[in-house]
């Protein structure tokens, strides 16, 4: 149960535009979560170039980009405080003091870092700065004293090593300074990609993005993985793990036409056809209004990037506070 009282953080990597992954995921909830309780939302910048070192342009190009997702999808900045996260000094500070708090081995053995190794390739090429960005990830966190963080059940190990720092930064130090975090795990964690792989990725293209055009959402959805072995329209269907009825339990708010579809297609005389042309006009119908919204916003890329600088000082006028307390309780204020 959220509490008034409760501190949100989340955020995204500004290496692409947004897609409907990321609203199931975490951007619905955080609609709903401004209305609760505080939230910070965070354009993780510096965390994106831990593997895109050689392309900053590309992240920085990003960061309007997912700006006007936000607002486009309903993120609003008078209630939610949206900023950049290499602008905010104290969080390099705050990492530097927890990487002495954390072993090389345990950073290894960080079961989210191990499957992001392997799916990027790196093999023995890991950039240092990918295997400490749980590190990072903690001074995000503990800076704003976040009590909730919304992740995917795969990002649940990142939140436990978190709360150990700061449950050991808080021993060490003999003080009560930082605070734990609770993971925040939506309903719906995770959407398959219109291939039938587990995850929606940009990098594996794969993805219908929040502002994707009525005629390419058309193509990807006419193209969308069905079940293999529905091959005549007169053949039962198999329901579980067909990406179109996924998509529909997530973004159709009829339920019942939804199980009228689910049961006529699991009994056969039903086509593909027809299952992804209503899911075409279910993605439609959300997705316009956003498409239209986003549009505004881009018209005056200038004063979104205003909300951006007014959401990154008070981000950092909090991340300040809570570093000062910091340096107070490891006694290394000099002056």
């Amino acid at each position: 149960m959220v509490k008034r009282s409760d501190i949100v953080l989340t955020g995204d990597r500004p290496t692409g535009p947004l897609h409907l992954g990321h609203y199931i995921g975490s951007l619905k909830q955080r609609i709903e979560l401004q209305e609760q309780c505080t939230q910070f939302v965070m354009i993780a910048d510096a965390q994106a170039l831990t593997d895109h070192a050689k392309e900053p342009e590309k992240v920085r190009a990003n960061i309007l980009e997912v700006a006007l997702d936000y607002l486009a999808i309903g993120i609003d900045p008078t209630k939610t405080t949206i900023f950049i996260q290499s602008l905010i000094s104290p969080l390099f500070e705050l990492t530097q003091y927890y990487l002495n708090l954390v072993t090389w081995n345990r950073l290894k053995h960080n079961p989210t870092v191990k499957q992001e190794i392997l799916q990027k390739g790196y093999g023995e090429s890991v950039p240092a700065g990918f295997m400490v960005y749980p590190v990072s990830q903690a001074a995000d966190i503990s800076a704003f004293k976040a009590t909730l963080v919304p992740v995917g059940e795969d990002q649940r190990p990142m939140i436990e090593q978190t709360n150990e720092i700061v449950r050991t930064f808080n021993r060490t130090y003999n003080c009560n300074v930082l605070v734990e975090s609770q993971a925040l795990i939506p309903p719906i964690a995770r959407l398959p990609g219109i291939d039938g792989k587990a995850k929606m990725s940009k990098s594996l293209g794969n993805c219908i993005y929040l502002s994707e055009p009525a005629d390419t959402l058309a193509k990807k959805v006419k193209r969308m993985y069905t079940d293999p072995n529905h091959l005549r329209v007169e053949d039962p269907g198999e329901v579980e793990g067909n990406p179109v009825f996924i998509y529909l339990d997530a973004f159709d708010p009829d339920e019942k036409k939804v199980e009228e579809l689910k049961k006529h297609y699991k009994r056969g005389g039903l086509g593909d056809s027809i299952v992804k042309k209503h899911l075409l006009e279910v993605l439609e119908e959300f997705l316009s209004p956003i498409r239209k919204r986003r549009a505004e916003f881009a018209s005056d890329p200038q004063e979104v990037m205003k909300m951006l600088a007014k959401g990154t000082e008070k981000a950092l006028s909090v991340a300040e506070k809570t570093l000062k307390e910091v340096r107070e309780a490891m006694g290394i204020i000099y002056f």
